[in-house]
């Protein structure tokens, strides 16, 4: 059932190829390798959660390997402690000096049995600690796959029309939007039909309020053109007011809080593609919305 959601959406395409374009059968199967490769990333997750909990497990072997050594360490402190007793009263016949004796190697072992004891209690605190961390990564795994089911769920006609994509990286949950979709060349004001995405995607995101929305604007590289450079100095600018007309829209229309939203624009400097070719600026021009973890009346809260 792990690939089944992609490998539908391929047969979908070939079905429908007699009436789609090339380009839509490519786009479809694009799509359907990027849910893929989600579905590869929390495999991938779920492995190194696996790894981690056989260090803890080795982590725990070797204590158990001291517990063992401190052990044989007082065994042998208490067979010192018989043998000295017994060669003291034999040799010296002297009570008082056989009871201090006694005494003192009695101190030695209740050291001991107090390293011993407070031992123990250091294992068992790493045993709830290694269990409790174990319980709270598998819950923070199984809550981010949800949600990210959700919204696959949630926004299936969105993501077949090509208007959008969700993806899961390394836990970070984004929905992605080409600038063409969005925007007019050149321009930060929402088009028409980047409305109708932005108002199902706000539908659909506030049913996740322990979300906030991190707005990240991206750009190509090529250079602000000089009919522009007025409005807009700098990709700086122009990807930086495309993230705040959005932000504006999802809290004035989709009814999004603004303690919810955040706007950052990242101009030219995180591409996802290769900016020497057309396909490739296309790619990078584009609108992130980063689901980050948010607490009523806390805010936006540091990222594990």
């Amino acid at each position: 059932m792990k690939r089944f959601f992609p490998v539908m959406l391929i047969c979908l395409s070939l079905l429908l190829g007699a009436c789609v374009s090339k380009n839509t059968f490519e786009q479809k199967v694009n799509e359907a390798d990027q849910l893929s490769q989600d579905v590869a990333q929390l495999e991938n997750d779920v492995a190194t959660l696996q790894q981690e909990k056989k260090q803890q497990q080795d982590d725990m072997s070797k204590l158990n390997a001291r517990l063992v050594e401190v052990l044989q360490q007082n065994s042998k402190l208490q067979r010192s402690l018989l043998a000295a007793s017994a060669e003291q009263e034999r040799k010296e016949g002297d009570i008082s000096r056989h009871q201090q004796r006694i005494n003192m190697l009695q101190d030695q072992l209740n050291d001991m049995q107090q390293t011993n004891d407070n031992l123990l209690a250091t294992i068992e605190e790493l045993q709830q600690q290694v269990e409790k961390e174990r319980i709270a990564k598998e819950a923070r795994l199984a809550k981010v796959k949800n949600t990210y089911d959700q919204l696959v769920g949630a926004l299936e006609e969105e993501i077949e029309r090509g208007e959008l994509t969700i993806s899961n990286l390394e836990g970070k949950l984004s929905v992605n939007m080409l600038n063409k979709i969005l925007f007019d060349s050149g321009k930060a004001e929402v088009k028409p039909e980047g409305k109708k995405v932005l108002s199902s995607l706000g539908g659909v995101l506030n049913q996740f309020p322990d979300k906030a929305l991190r707005i990240e604007g991206h750009t190509d590289n090529v250079q602000i053109s000089s009919r522009l450079i007025e409005k807009f100095p700098s990709n700086w600018e122009l990807s930086t007011a495309r993230a705040t007309n959005i932000v504006h829209y999802l809290q004035d229309q989709g009814g999004v809080p603004g303690e919810r939203l955040a706007t950052c624009g990242y101009s030219e400097y995180q591409p996802v593609a290769d900016n020497e070719t057309p396909e490739g600026r296309a790619e990078n021009r584009r609108t992130e919305i980063v689901l980050v973890p948010f607490e009523s009346g806390v805010g936006f809260k540091v990222e594990e």
